[in-house]
């Protein structure tokens, strides 16, 4: 198993080293679940490189979220996505959560075309810090009993993998639907900037193998003025969002669906089943045929 430290830098990069005892209750390659860190020093400005959803059990911590002064409570969730800094973190003696830290990968995965929801209420809101309500709370608690059990009593399970990630996506769907709740309800603006409208059309349908110049004549604006605000609301250019949904939608239609590499090759809107093949090879290292065997 790997070491304490390893999970750390997985999950953030560091300006300074951080001295921390952590308890990892499950890890893989784009999942680690964080029973608590008991903080040994106090660690400068962290930036996350994976979305982070942390509950608060007992006490407090107070810290600084991109600049933002942010206080976690007993009874709160926080939520954030990659490359968030957290600065200036003061824990009371108390404090403990649980966490879990996903890659974008596995989180496009979980959510597919419900991501819209995701990216707004934290991109384009830039809301992090949600109360549970005691309902809410009961749910967690008998469903992170159940996901202890799974990942305890399963080590040997040929689909223990596929067990845990499907309780986890059903976690996070539940989080996403509360999300949509507080959106439809007003708590959480709906918003009409660029980016927001940006996202929407990229989470419209598959994800088709489109240029930046195609989404930003769809906005009225030039590339280089969509790439900037992208850039300035998520730390993404749009090419960059661009890439991730595609990735992700051929990961979905090769390892998940029937389709033909032919019909998959034009549901992405590539030119023909030769590029989608060299785009397929870039990116993963292998053929479309072999990734979808793998």
């Amino acid at each position: 198993m790997p070491e304490k430290e390893h999970y750390l830098s997985m999950i953030a990069g560091v300006q300074s080293e951080i001295k921390a005892d952590v308890n990892v209750g499950y890890f893989d390659d784009d999942i680690i679940m964080i029973d608590n860190v008991r903080l040994l020093s106090e660690p400068s400005a962290t930036r996350l490189k994976m979305n982070a959803v942390a509950i608060c059990i007992r006490g407090r911590v107070s810290l600084e979220l991109n600049g933002v002064p942010t206080l976690l409570q007993a009874n709160q969730v926080l939520i954030c996505p990659p490359n968030t800094v957290f600065s200036n973190m003061m824990l009371s003696p108390d404090f403990e959560f649980k966490a879990i830290f996903l890659t974008d990968r596995i989180l496009h995965s979980f959510l597919r075309e419900k991501m819209s929801i995701w990216t707004q209420v934290l991109y384009v809101n830039r809301m992090h810090v949600a109360t549970i309500s005691p309902e809410d709370i009961e749910f967690m608690g008998l469903f992170y009993r159940m996901l202890n059990i799974s990942i305890n009593h399963t080590d040997d399970h040929p689909y223990r993998t596929d067990v845990v990630h499907s309780l986890l996506r059903a976690a996070f769907l539940d989080i996403c639907g509360s999300m949509e709740m507080m959106v439809s309800s007003g708590q959480v603006a709906g918003g009409d900037s660029l980016f927001q409208r940006f996202l929407q059309l990229l989470n419209s349908g598959p994800s088709r193998h489109r240029s930046v110049h195609s989404y930003a004549d769809e906005l009225c604006i030039t590339p280089k003025y969509l790439s900037v605000v992208c850039k300035n609301n998520s730390g993404k250019t749009a090419s960059e969002w661009i890439t991730e949904h595609l990735l992700e939608d051929i990961r979905y239609y090769l390892r998940q669906t029937d389709m033909s590499i032919k019909e998959v090759s034009h549901q992405l809107g590539f030119p023909n089943t030769s590029f989608f093949g060299k785009y397929v090879k870039e990116h993963f290292g292998m053929t479309p045929i072999q990734f979808r065997r793998q």
